[in-house]
């Protein structure tokens, strides 16, 4: 049980085995509870065919809601970023989960993406911006920058979150605030 949870994002040895521990000790109640969990969740977990997201229905909940903004999409890279932003509550729009990002030296390429099903969610119309949310990382600017490329021939407004944000950063560790400046601050791709 120790190596599998240590092979888990954040987890070391270490932090597996007291992990471990811990729910030996409440194996009646705390280990119960999380095997149940991810038994329920296990069947239970899609991707939504709109955006990417990864939820119990498909449509998401997100793609959803009638109360969001159609007009704005946000792109991500992945789900943790979807989720991040999200919690946030500060962008109102729908999401874009590509999958990754490209990647030349990892061998990821434009057609390894969800960059084609974006392109035809924007070329359905009805959208008004695309936020480009990627990861401050040279990995994920080149993937802005080629989408920003992609999407010029669409008449959409073309923003990406502010800079700010730490170089080499990833959205899921952000902390709240630093999300919120940086929605509230996007600015159109030069």
């Amino acid at each position: 049980m120790t190596a599998a949870l240590s092979r888990l994002p954040g987890l070391g040895p270490r932090s597996a085995r007291r992990a471990v521990l811990w729910l030996i000790k409440r194996r009646e109640t705390a280990l119960v509870q999380l095997l149940d969990a991810l038994g329920a969740v296990q069947g239970a977990l899609v991707e939504c065919e709109v955006c990417g997201n990864i939820d119990t229905h498909d449509p998401c909940a997100i793609c959803a809601d009638p109360r969001r903004d159609m007009r704005a999409l946000c792109v991500v890279e992945e789900v943790a970023d979807l989720w991040a932003l999200d919690r946030a509550r500060l962008f109102t729009g729908k999401y874009h989960v590509l999958g990754g990002r490209l990647s030349a030296l990892d061998g990821v390429r434009p057609e390894d993406l969800a960059i084609d099903r974006l392109l035809a969610r924007v070329e359905q119309g009805g959208v008004d911006e695309v936020v480009l949310a990627m990861n401050a990382t040279l990995e994920g600017q080149t993937t802005a920058h080629y989408l920003a490329e992609r999407l010029e021939a669409f008449p959409v407004r073309i923003t990406q979150l502010a800079h700010g944000l730490p170089v080499g950063g990833e959205l899921d560790y952000l902390d709240e605030g630093t999300l919120a400046q940086a929605i509230r601050a996007r600015r159109p791709v030069a």
